[in-house]
C-alpha cells in the first residue's frame, strides 16, 4: 500500500470515528481517559524501553541536546502525562453546553451550542508526551485525531498509541478515534494536510521549516504553533528577591521549550544591580550572554560574554544562550517586545501596578505575565489539563489550546411554531 492510500484509509476511519465521538457521553469519555492513565502507569517500564530505543537512535544520528531533552520520557514525564489525563477527567465536558440564550421579538429563543471540531490532525516533533496530551484533549472534547509524531519518537509513540486505543476500546469508544500514523515517510504529512474531506483542522507543532511548508501546501485550516521568542523585562521598580529567581528560572529551568526566555530586558536605572547578580547565577549553568553595548559594559569579566547582533533579538536559541539588553523604561521594553517577539509569552517584573497593567494591555502576545516565569505558559500549569499546542495566532484559539480551543459553536433555535412574516 502506498502512503497516499494508507493516509486516505486513516482519514476515512477517523471521519467515521468522529461521528461516534461527537455523540459520546461524558462518562464514556472520562472512563476512556482513566483507562489510558492506568495503562500508562501499568506499562511505564515498557514505555521507557521504547523511549530508550528512540534515544539511542537519536544520539547515533547526532540529534541536538535540546531535541534529546524533548524526546526523553523520564519517570517525572510519565507521571505528568498521567496527572494531565486525570486533570482532563476532572474538567467539565464542554460538548453540548448551550449559552447566550436570548428571546427574540418573534418569540424564538436563540443561543449557541458548543460542538467538536471533528477530525484534528496534529503534526509534532520529538515529544512523546504530546501523543498522550493530544489524545486526552481530543477524546474529552469529542473529536477524533490523527497524530503524526516525529520519526525520532517512533517507537515510543507507537507504544503509547496502543495504550490509548486500549483505553478507548475498554470504554466502548472507537479505537480509531486516536490514530498514530505508522510510517516515518514525510509524504504522510503532505497527505494529511491536503485531506479536507477527512480532516477539519491541522495543529502543527514544529520548527519554522515545518510551518513554512504547511503554510505553502496545506488545504486544511491550521492552528499554528510558531517559535517562542519569549522576554522577561525587569523594571526599575522590581523587587530583586522576585526578579532574580524569575529571570534564572525562565532561562535555566529547561532550555529546549517554547516558553523559555530567550531575551532579557533590564531597565537602565536598575541594570547595575541586576546584571552582575544574575551573572553569578548564569555562570554556574554556563549560559552564554549575548549583550548589547550597555549590558556588556556591566558584564565585563563574565566568561561566556559575546556582543549581540541584530539577529540575536530574533532568535529562539533553545540552548544555554541568552540575549541581554538594557532599555530606558517600560515603554522601551514594550516597543522592543512588540518588534521582536514571536507573540508567545512575555513577562514583566515590577511592583508598580500602573506599569504592570500597561504591559498587560500593550504587549501583543498570547500570554502576558506579571511577576512570574515564562515557563508557566503551559496548558497543565494554566489548569487546562494539558495542551494540544500553544497558538501564536489570533483567530479561533490563542495561547495554550485546551478543551475549548478544540471546539466550535453552532447556533441553536427553539420555537413553538413560529413562521417568518
Amino acid at each position: 500500500m502506498n502512503v497516499q492510500q494508507y493516509m486516505t484509509e486513516v482519514g476515512q476511519r477517523a471521519r467515521a470515528a468522529s461521528r461516534a465521538m461527537a455523540r459520546a457521553d461524558s462518562a464514556a469519555k472520562n472512563r476512556a481517559l482513566g483507562l489510558i492513565a492506568a495503562a500508562i502507569r501499568r506499562d511505564a517500564a515498557l514505555l521507557r524501553t521504547a523511549n530508550q530505543l528512540d534515544l539511542d537512535a537519536a544520539r547515533a544520528n547526532g540529534l541536538a541536546a535540546a531535541m534529546l531533552d524533548r524526546l526523553t520520557l523520564s519517570d517525572k514525564a510519565i507521571e505528568t502525562m498521567i496527572a494531565g489525563l486525570e486533570q482532563i477527567v476532572a474538567l467539565p465536558d464542554p460538548i453540548g453546553e448551550i449559552s447566550n440564550m436570548k428571546f427574540r421579538p418573534t418569540g424564538i429563543q436563540v443561543g449557541q451550542m458548543r460542538v467538536p471540531l471533528g477530525v484534528i490532525g496534529i503534526i509534532y516533533e520529538a515529544r512523546p508526551n504530546v501523543t498522550v496530551d493530544a489524545a486526552g484533549l481530543c477524546i474529552k472534547s469529542g473529536n477524533a485525531t490523527i497524530l503524526r509524531g516525529g520519526s525520532e519518537a517512533h517507537h515510543c509513540n507507537q507504544a503509547l498509541a496502543k495504550l490509548v486505543q486500549e483505553g478507548l476500546a475498554g470504554a466502548g469508544l472507537p479505537a480509531d478515534a486516536v490514530q498514530v500514523v505508522d510510517t516515518t515517510d514525510r509524504a504522510a504529512v503532505g497527505a494529511l494536510i491536503t485531506m479536507p474531506q477527512y480532516v477539519d483542522v491541522i495543529v502543527p507543532r514544529g520548527g519554522k521549516g515545518l510551518i513554512a511548508r504547511l503554510i505553502k501546501e496545506a488545504t486544511v485550516p491550521m492552528i499554528k504553533h510558531l517559535d517562542g521568542i519569549c522576554h522577561v523585562y525587569i523594571d526599575d521598580q522590581a523587587d530583586l528577591d522576585k526578579a532574580l529567581p524569575i529571570a534564572f528560572n525562565a532561562k535555566c529551568h529547561r532550555y529546549g521549550t517554547c516558553n523559555t526566555m530567550e531575551t532579557l530586558l533590564v531597565a537602565r536605572a536598575i541594570a547595575p544591580q541586576v546584571l552582575p547578580a544574575l551573572a553569578q547565577l548564569y555562570r554556574d549553568k554556563h549560559v552564554e550572554l549575548r549583550a548589547d553595548d550597555e549590558a556588556g559594559a556591566l558584564l565585563q569579566g563574565y566568561p561566556y560574554l559575546r556582543s549581540a547582533s541584530e539577529e540575536d533579538w530574533r532568535t529562539e536559541y533553545l540552548a544555554a544562550i541568552l540575549a541581554v539588553k538594557v532599555v530606558a523604561d517600560v515603554g522601551a521594553a514594550i516597543a522592543h517586545i512588540n518588534t521582536y517577539s514571536s507573540q508567545h509569552t512575555d513577562s514583566i517584573v515590577t511592583e508598580n501596578y500602573s506599569r504592570a497593567m500597561r504591559f498587560l494591555r500593550e504587549v501583543d502576545s498570547a500570554s502576558v505575565m506579571v511577576n512570574a516565569s515564562t515557563r508557566f505558559a503551559d496548558g497543565f500549569e494554566f489548569g487546562l489539563g494539558a495542551e494540544i499546542g500553544i497558538s501564536n495566532d489570533k483567530l479561533h484559539a490563542r495561547g495554550p489550546v485546551g478543551l475549548e480551543g478544540l471546539t466550535s459553536l453552532k447556533y441553536v433555535v427553539f420555537g413553538h411554531g413560529q413562521v417568518r412574516q
